[in-house]
């Protein structure tokens, strides 16, 4: 009996030792998600250039999620174009409207979409010649939402398949709103001070009734 006992006491002490490892990870992986929150936050007090701030946020979301691309859309006149990536040279080259491909899903439910495999194959997905992603396995998608209304769509995809933890689907969800606060501001820098070269300066307009 005291040898049986004495199994039991391991095994539990190992259970409890891996739950307390998991509840490390999880906090440190909190601690990452609001310093990222934290560094998109300076971008809308900091005098830098639009175009800067939106590579810089698409730069960070990369490092965080550890996602081999992130592209982030916005509206233009009807259109959601391409304004930033980590593989800059599609950027302004691909568009598409609110009907066509996931990404346009998105932008006209205005709802995160999550895909953790074989994203290619959905009845939405478009295929585009200049982006090599469309070839990749997982799909992560969030709005860019101000009060106006849906302003573009920002992308997170995987090579391989991903299972999209709760943790990545509200940060990316938080970074889409905080995305909107920034062009928002921008518009508020142009009425007040025209071709300022600030953070606060033009941005793509949001189509009207979309």
């Amino acid at each position: 009996m005291g040898v049986c006992h004495s199994v039991v006491t391991s095994g539990g002490i190992i259970e409890v030792v891996s739950k307390v490892h998991e509840v490390e990870q999880r906090l440190a992986r909190t601690e990452q998600q609001l310093r990222l929150l934290q560094k998109i936050s300076r971008f809308l007090v900091r005098e830098m250039k639009l175009q800067d701030a939106l590579d810089s946020v698409v730069s960070l979301v990369v490092e965080f999620m550890e996602c081999d691309s992130c592209l982030l859309y916005l509206l233009d006149n009807r259109e959601l174009v391409l304004r930033a990536s980590n593989r800059p040279s599609a950027v302004g080259n691909v568009k598409l409207t609110i009907h066509e491909g996931l990404t346009g899903w998105v932008a006209r439910e205005k709802r995160l979409l999550a895909i953790s495999r074989e994203a290619f194959r959905d009845s939405r997905f478009k295929f585009f010649s200049d982006l090599p992603e469309d070839t990749y396995e997982a799909f992560l998608s969030a709005p860019v939402l101000s009060r106006r209304g849906v302003e573009g769509v920002i992308n997170v995809q995987h090579r391989d398949p991903h299972a999209h933890t709760g943790i990545e689907m509200e940060l990316l969800s938080s970074v889409g709103e905080q995305l909107g606060c920034l062009l928002m501001l921008s518009r508020t820098g142009q009425t007040a001070s025209e071709n300022s070269g600030l953070v606060l300066s033009a941005g793509p307009q949001r189509a009207s009734g979309s």
